[in-house]
């Protein structure tokens, strides 16, 4: 592993195979691609023992940060070079209240939530029509939780794609919660791009 992040520093991608079969085939897998994705310097593919046979697009997790946009290049550039379909995912979940146990939210509060995202994914994929004018782009949007709902996406396509976040000290073998679920369970060929 320590071989791989360090042959990563001079590296414009890092390939890893898994032997994870995707969702149902047992328990989690991937603590070593973890580790590698948090670790690597470059972004990192993970590739399970997984049949693509007809599955299609490039999903791309959108959270409206610098990490996310640096993922949204990345699978632009994947679409566009596989002739692939660019499946923009932003994802909210409603905030946890107190005493808010059956949650219960008004419908303004989900109406806006729902509002503002859109804005953010809007804003992110802006340049992305004028950058690569024939690439197809579905727009989704919708509430659940990060990680699920870009794995349900991923299960039918070629590629899902999530950023990554810091890399100092402290977090050098970490990844953001949503990349680390994400890697977990993987559904689909998955790159991780810093």
């Amino acid at each position: 592993m320590a071989h791989l992040i360090e042959a990563s520093a001079d590296a414009a991608l890092l390939v890893i195979g898994s032997d994870y079969k995707g969702p149902g085939s047992g328990p989690a897998r991937g603590a070593h691609g973890v580790r590698i994705a948090a670790g690597a310097k470059c972004p990192v593919v993970v590739v399970p023992d997984i049949d693509l046979g007809e599955r299609s697009g490039v999903v791309v997790g959108l959270d409206g940060s610098q990490t996310s946009e640096a993922a949204l290049r990345f699978a632009a550039i994947e679409a566009d070079r596989l002739g692939e379909k660019l499946i923009a995912v932003s994802v909210w979940t409603p905030l946890q209240a107190p005493r808010n146990g059956l949650a219960v939210y008004p419908d303004l509060y989900l109406t806006n939530m729902q509002s503002a995202t859109e804005e953010v994914q809007a804003l992110a994929l802006a340049g992305i029509t004028s950058d690569y004018p024939d690439l197809e782009v579905e727009r989704v949007v919708e509430r659940g939780y990060p990680s699920h709902v870009i794995n349900e996406r991923a299960s039918s396509a070629r590629m899902a794609v999530v950023g990554t976040h810091g890399r100092g000290a402290l977090a050098r073998f970490l990844l953001g919660s949503i990349s680390q679920e994400v890697l977990a369970r993987l559904a689909t060929v998955t790159a991780v791009v810093r």
